[in-house]
């Protein structure tokens, strides 16, 4: 319906508009009903529906209307498929409107930046051009439906300390290159109906009243064109929250920053502009959403249950396999570990979702097998219990193959609080080891939201990584476990050797006033794959039941500038015997040694489907920020000419295929030349290089003397060296080698500006 917007804000009351901008629940905006403004209600789900009408709590404490759990994001991302994440984003689209909700509160895309963190289970990955590309195709799925999404927790939200009030304190670079890009490549690709800010400071700035993040980065850069709404409780200072963006505070404020609005619009404190148009923004959506009501939608519980199972059979990530996977059906096989019969599924807090049914491993693999299951633990407690031990062990003996269930309990990891350490439970690690020493034929399935330390990695056969793959998890493993399905996942996350290796280690969580990002640029894959350090398994790694030949890396020039795209193509066969899928990466590594940079970054991918001996050719493309780093010079994206060397690997850690472009800046970024800049720099600035070139020649070669052939100078004196020495002279030098006044120095100096 067509109507006027501004025209029906200047009939509303400064009271109402006031009303507007923060809710009348947990879960309800206000409506004016005198205007036709509606009533309509928000719910968490970046997984799954967890709509509450009654007893509403942000925590999941209460339950929640009966729905469909989709995997979790930490498995979602494994999937490496942009089609298949909007296909579950339309799921969850036609589910709100069935149960008319109008925005789903999500997807989280914070970076994974600590393994600790308690609530990584639900954010995508550590690298972020994935989570970008990932939560973009989710966004584009649920808005196709008429519903809008609030992209969340912007910005820097890593860790649950201190969430509230904890600064998160980190250089313009490495808020620019790792922990914005999610978002902007969702705002610029996808136009999330809303924002969901964070609770934390961001250097010492509240993310709810930050005029840099919610308006000069996210609308004037990045053009976003919704709403912003806080998290829940997550306002500081209401006043100056709207004034730098916020429009809508979430939940209701008992009236109190209402009226806060009110006097400050009244004593001028508060342009009533900058109301008006919050308010605009905010009713932009609530009639977007009206406009698109479809009373038709039906919530086929069923059948989005089904395709939970498909999204976790793409989402399982097989870390390691000797050849004893896929099991053969009909053997004997022991179902060991709590999990098998009662898996862990989610994570708990906020998104928790009351799953209308719950398929287990057991379940799942009816017929498949002989299945004998034995407990072997307890979740509900870190102590072994030795007799649910000994059945576990007597069933392994008799099995043909043990197939452990293990993982982290829900005490383990939660939204509120981060983890404090790697492990397991001791006395899931105990039984693993007490299973090997009398079934060799043992594998690992693992239950998790984030990577845990593996020390029996190296006695087992094959580990199955599940995540928290969602209501439908028991099946989607068996079919997996026993060959149904060709396991393609790929991991959206490094799994370090142990916690002490993350780079975040020394300085997560902080004295819980700050938390200093001190790593830098250097997060997951960024880091252990430049300091070469060993992992137990790398990003992008995940097995399969066949095998997959690269050949033919082609690209589409041999030198571009930075405004060209450039063509990336691949040839993928599948040289195996069953079908499969095989996620393609391409990576960027920068040889121009013009900033310190990652050795390599992931800058496409892509999933294809083959069948056995069938060859595919796929083309990724690049463009100027698939090269470039973040200047804080010049406050914008930088690629400096030189050599780029084009990656194509199974993993970060396994490149298959390379080639090298030459590319060319079109920036010339500014110099500002003093008697403390050196030659160095002068010679790699385009600018300033003809001008200096000949007189740094002659004061090298001056620098060298002519020592005699075989003399102990000439063994002193390399043209290294030299041209080392000569690269970090500042011009101040000139004063010593060439003879400079300090007149023709500051003359000289002025020529080059």
């Amino acid at each position: 319906m067509k109507r006027n917007i501004k025209e029906l804000i200047s009939q509303m009351t400064l009271e109402e508009k006031a009303g507007m901008c923060s809710g009348k629940d947990f879960w309800h905006l206000k409506s004016v009903r005198r205007l036709g403004i509606p009533e309509v209600m928000v719910s968490d789900g970046p997984h799954g529906l967890r709509k509450q009408d009654q007893q509403a709590d942000h925590l999941g404490m209460n339950e929640s209307i009966k729905a469909v759990c989709f995997p979790a994001a930490c498995a979602t991302a494994c999937t490496f498929d942009r089609e298949l994440l909007e296909k579950m984003g339309k799921a969850l689209g036609e589910e709100c409107q069935a149960e008319d909700v109008s925005v789903l509160l999500g997807p989280a895309v914070n970076i994974k930046r600590s393994p600790l963190c308690g609530r990584n289970f639900e954010y995508f990955s550590e690298d972020p051009y994935l989570s970008g590309q990932i939560a973009s195709s989710f966004i584009k799925g649920v808005q196709s439906k008429g519903i809008g999404t609030s992209i969340k927790h912007f910005a820097c939200n890593n860790q649950e300390y201190r969430r509230m009030s904890c600064s998160s304190e980190l250089d313009e670079r490495t808020l620019r290159e790792i922990y914005l890009p999610s978002f902007e490549t969702a705002v610029k690709e996808a136009q999330p109906r809303t924002v969901m800010c964070s609770y934390n400071q961001v250097n010492g700035e509240f993310a709810s009243q930050s005029k840099k993040l919610l308006n000069d980065i996210l609308r004037d850069e990045w053009g976003f064109k919704g709403y912003v709404m806080s998290d829940w409780g997550a306002v500081n200072e209401r006043v100056p929250g709207l004034a730098a963006g916020l429009e809508l505070e979430m939940p209701a404020s008992c009236g109190s920053t209402d009226r806060q609005i009110v006097t400050a619009v009244q004593n001028g404190t508060l342009s009533e502009q900058i109301l008006d148009r919050a308010v605009e923004r905010i009713l932009n959506v609530i009639f977007d959403y009206a406009d698109h009501r479809d009373t038709s939608a039906v919530f086929d519980k069923d059948a989005d249950h089904e395709l939970a199972a498909r999204i976790e059979e793409e989402s399982i990530v097989l870390l390691q396999n000797d050849g004893i996977l896929p099991l053969s059906t009909g053997i004997r096989a022991a179902f060991i570990g709590e999990f098998a019969q009662k898996p862990r599924f989610q994570g708990g807090g906020s998104s928790h979702i009351n799953s209308f049914k719950v398929t287990n491993a057991l379940e799942g693999a009816s017929g498949m097998a002989d299945i004998t299951y034995a407990q072997g633990y307890r979740t509900d407690t870190d102590e072994p219990d030795e007799a649910l031990e000994a059945a576990a062990v007597e069933a392994a003996k008799a099995a043909d193959a043990a197939v452990l269930f293990v993982g982290l309990p829900d005490s383990f990891e939660s939204e509120g609080y981060d983890r404090t350490h790697m492990q397991m439970p001791s006395c899931q690690n105990r039984l693993v080891e007490k299973v090997c020493a009398v079934q060799p034929n043992t594998v690992i399935v693992l239950h998790n939201g984030s990577p845990v330390e593996m020390p029996w990695c190296n006695r087992v056969r094959a580990i199955v990584e599940v995540y928290l793959g969602g209501q439908a998890v028991g099946a989607a493993t068996a079919n997996v476990l026993f060959g149904k399905v060709n396991p393609c996942g790929k991991l959206a996350e490094t799994i370090p050797m142990k916690v002490s290796d993350n780079p975040s280690w020394l300085n997560f969580p902080g004295d819980g006033k700050k938390v200093e990002y001190r790593e830098g640029i250097f997060v997951g894959y960024r880091y252990y794959d430049t300091k070469e350090m060993p992992v137990r398994f790398p990003f992008g790694h995940g097995l399969s039941y066949t095998t997959f030949e690269y050949s033919d890396l082609k690209l589409s020039a041999g030198s571009i500038k930075d405004t060209d795209t450039l063509e990336v193509s691949v040839t993928i066969t599948n040289t195996g015997s069953r079908a499969g899928k095989e996620t393609v990466q391409l990576y960027v590594s920068d040889l121009t040694a013009s900033a310190n940079r990652p050795v390599k970054e992931l800058k496409n991918f892509a999933k294809v489907s083959l069948v056995p001996g069938e060859s595919k050719t796929i083309t990724m493309l690049l463009d100027k920020r698939s090269f470039a780093w973040y200047h804080t010079g010049i406050s914008d994206w930088y690629a400096a000419s030189g050599k780029y060397e084009i990656l194509i690997g199974r993993s970060s850690r396994d490149i298959v295929l390379r080639d090298t472009v030459e590319l060319i800046s079109t920036t010339i970024l500014p110099m500002a030349v003093t008697p403390n800049t050196t030659f160095g720099e002068l010679l790699e600035n385009p600018v300033t290089c003809a001008k200096v070139s000949s007189m740094a020649s002659q004061i090298a070669s001056g620098m060298g003397g002519d020592p005699q052939e075989g003399s102990a100078a000439a063994e002193a004196i390399s043209e290294e060296m030299i041209e080392q020495m000569m690269s970090n002279m500042p011009l101040r030098a000139l004063r010593s080698f060439a003879g400079f006044t300090e007149e023709q120095i500051e003359a000289f100096i002025s020529s080059l500006q």
